[in-house]
């Protein structure tokens, strides 16, 4: 198809390269638990494969035992690693200029202004797509397994096809406010609470390291806690989160103006749909982030996708920009949910 200027598609292409890790970055640094994740070094890109395999220890060695002088040793191999199974997921965006638009801005500073802004938009909603997976329940059969599936408010489900029910190594920890506390979270029972998540947590040096809060669970933590008292991470608040310390642990601001939701917001009197990241309300993760992992595949990390698309009935070109992975985890049993039901 003849287009008025056939470079168009050297031009978005080149923009989205250009941005791509830009964007890639962007995910990672914007989101408190993928932030974490990236200085723990368990942000890990992979190249291949038809799902991803995550190595687990689910057993200790039965060999281990005392024994007396010539005793036998018991040598029998022991079965104690397996691994949870987790599909691809896919995600796009889509970049569309019509050939009016390519008349209209023939100019090339006109068109790379033109293709940057969209593609900057672009960027932005699959990034926030993406944020809003991390915190999602797994409903959704395309989506990204997010945090209310791997550390669900109801641990005995399955993740990464293994049962809870069946397995109890498999279960994370949970904690209800009106469940198990018996009343709704305040500033006056919020540490209380926390207090009671936290021991269950411990395995030797091993302790939750990042905690998410949504919006108000954050506020009532903070202001729990006496005015000359209040600490800051600083490692958490140099990364450009707003957050205090529970334990030497950050407690982030996870949730933002809208927390997470899926409700029309945008467009003519709200009306578009447009994902919104972030904790859900009244929830609070505490993570050991040691054994979450993002995993983006590298070929399609915010990546342009070839070729263009041209309409067979329309005078357009549309360019996607792509994305492909998981989050995934390998210890449930260290990590646990502050639910407000």
């Amino acid at each position: 198809m003849a287009t008025p200027n056939p470079s168009i598609g050297d031009i978005v292409a080149t923009t989205i390269e250009n941005r791509s890790k830009k964007a890639a970055d962007n995910i990672t640094r914007n989101n408190a638990l993928l932030n974490r994740m990236m200085k723990r070094g368990t942000a890990k890109p992979f190249s291949g494969g038809r799902n991803l395999w995550q190595e687990l220890e689910y057993a200790q060695n039965s060999t281990a035992g005392w024994y007396s002088g010539y005793e036998q040793i018991n040598v029998s191999p022991s079965q104690i690693l397996t691994a949870a199974e987790f599909p691809i997921r896919q995600a796009a965006v889509a970049v569309s200029i019509s050939g009016l638009e390519e008349l209209q801005n023939a100019g090339p500073e006109q068109m790379i202004d033109l293709i940057e802004t969209r593609v900057k938009n672009a960027e932005e909603t699959l990034q926030a797509l993406i944020a809003y997976g991390i915190y999602s329940d797994g409903s959704d059969p395309k989506s990204i397994g997010g945090l209310q599936q791997l550390v669900a408010t109801t641990p005995t489900n399955s993740v990464g096809g293994i049962d809870g029910n069946t397995w109890p190594f498999w279960r994370n920890i949970t904690f209800g406010s009106v469940t198990n506390g018996g009343a709704a979270t305040t500033s006056a029972n919020i540490r209380r609470y926390w207090d009671t998540i936290y021991p269950q947590l411990i395995r030797g040096t091993d302790k939750p390291d990042l905690l998410v809060c949504d919006n108000t669970n954050w506020r009532l933590y903070n202001e729990s806690l006496q005015p000359l008292q209040r600490i800051t991470n600083a490692d958490m608040a140099a990364a450009g989160f707003v957050s205090l310390e529970y334990m030497s642990a950050p407690v982030v601001l996870d949730g933002g103006f809208q927390g997470y939701a899926n409700a029309a917001f945008g467009g003519a009197n709200g009306s578009d749909w447009m994902p919104q990241g972030g904790v859900p309300t009244g929830y609070t993760w505490f993570l050991n982030s040691k054994y979450v992992q993002y995993r983006p595949h590298r070929d399609r990390n915010f990546t342009a996708l070839n070729p263009d698309r041209f309409s067979i009935n329309q005078d357009a070109v549309v360019k996607l920009t792509a994305w492909a992975g998981n989050l995934t985890i390998s210890n449930r049993r260290l990590q646990a949910v502050h639910y407000p039901t």
